[in-house]
């Protein structure tokens, strides 16, 4: 049975993190993507492409969008990058997009929710935001490589944290190595 995830990408800066996550997950899995308005701009300003992927693609605005219930069933929902707006709107239940509404509704079902942030630094606020979203059931993570395995490029750098994203969904790729002890 093919796995089915919510990819949603808000209008924070990384967008080659939500690339990377489509090229690795997209092959393997059945996606469904949401893109804000903002994020798109973003992405045209950083360089990066969100579209060509095999993706189920879905409007930002459209609530009615079978990902905006929980009958609709899936293995779990990544935002990626997650604004810090869109942090604040999950932690507190705001949904006035289908971005926060996916999410909404995979916090309640009790699936996996993956919240990759990427801001610094972080206010009280912030921080706040991140432990109500914790404790609603998201995972939080931040967008920050290791440097264990001697990345060479911006690429090694982002698959680092795709990589751990995507263990979290827990789908089977190996996309980097794995840290296994000083040599």
């Amino acid at each position: 049975m093919t796995r089915k995830f919510v990819i949603g990408v808000s209008g924070a800066s990384g967008m080659i993190y939500a690339s990377r996550l489509l090229h690795h997950l997209s092959p393997v899995a059945e996606v469904h993507l949401v893109v804000s308005p903002v994020a798109g701009e973003i992405a045209a300003h950083e360089g990066v492409s969100l579209s060509g992927f095999p993706v189920t693609l879905h409007r930002f605005d459209d609530l009615a969008a079978p990902i905006a219930s929980g009958s609709f069933r899936h293995d779990g929902m990544v935002i990626v990058p997650c604004s810090m707006k869109t942090l604040a709107s999950v932690a507190n239940g705001i949904t006035p997009n289908l971005v926060t509404r996916a999410a909404d509704v995979t916090l309640k079902e009790r699936r996996p929710c993956i919240l990759l942030l990427r801001e610094n630094p972080l206010s009280r606020i912030h921080i706040t935001n991140m432990l109500t979203a914790h404790d609603a059931g998201a995972t939080i993570m931040v967008a920050s490589p290791p440097f264990y395995s001697r990345p060479v490029t911006i690429e090694d750098l982002v698959d680092a944290v795709v990589s751990r994203i995507i263990d979290h969904l827990g789908v089977e790729i190996e996309i980097t190595s794995r840290w296994s002890g000083y040599e």
